[in-house]
């Protein structure tokens, strides 16, 4: 007998989010020792899957065809490594102008620690038209 799942771990509409992690790995130095420090990326995507399994599954599929990188002198390549997930939720509404897709709860915060959180328009990311490394100036 199989438990049943809470209505909260279904989605409606078949739509999900879903993040993970993933870091770049020199081809010559293919297993880095977990001390070894480097950058790693959080990415949140949208899928369209039946159930958790198959949403879950699909996520694995979409993180692993990520591409390989080289230096800039071309001389070192390596690839991305997605160490596996860390979120994978139903959205519950269809997918139009507005649909809400994330929450997050805060409990017992005090008004001034709420407001604290809220930024200018000028302070939200993407206003933030500082160069940074990598950038070119194409749409």
């Amino acid at each position: 007998m199989t438990e049943k799942i809470p209505h909260r771990n279904h989605s409606p509409y078949g739509w999900w989010i879903a993040s993970y992690i993933e870091r770049p790995v020199w081809d010559d130095d293919p297993n880095p020792s977990p001390n070894s420090r480097t950058d790693a990326w959080e990415n949140t995507i949208i899928l369209k899957a039946p159930d958790r399994d198959a949403a879950y599954e699909k996520v694995l599929q979409l993180a692993q065809s990520s591409s390989t990188f080289q230096d800039e002198k071309g001389k070192r390549t390596g690839h991305w490594v997605v160490d596996g997930l860390t979120s994978l939720l139903p959205i519950y509404g269809e997918l139009e102008d507005g649909t809400e897709i994330l929450w997050e709860e805060y409990k017992n915060r005090t008004v001034r620690k709420i407001r604290s959180w809220v930024r200018e328009k000028h302070e939200l990311e993407v206003f933030d038209d500082t160069p940074a490394i990598g950038d070119s100036n194409e749409p």
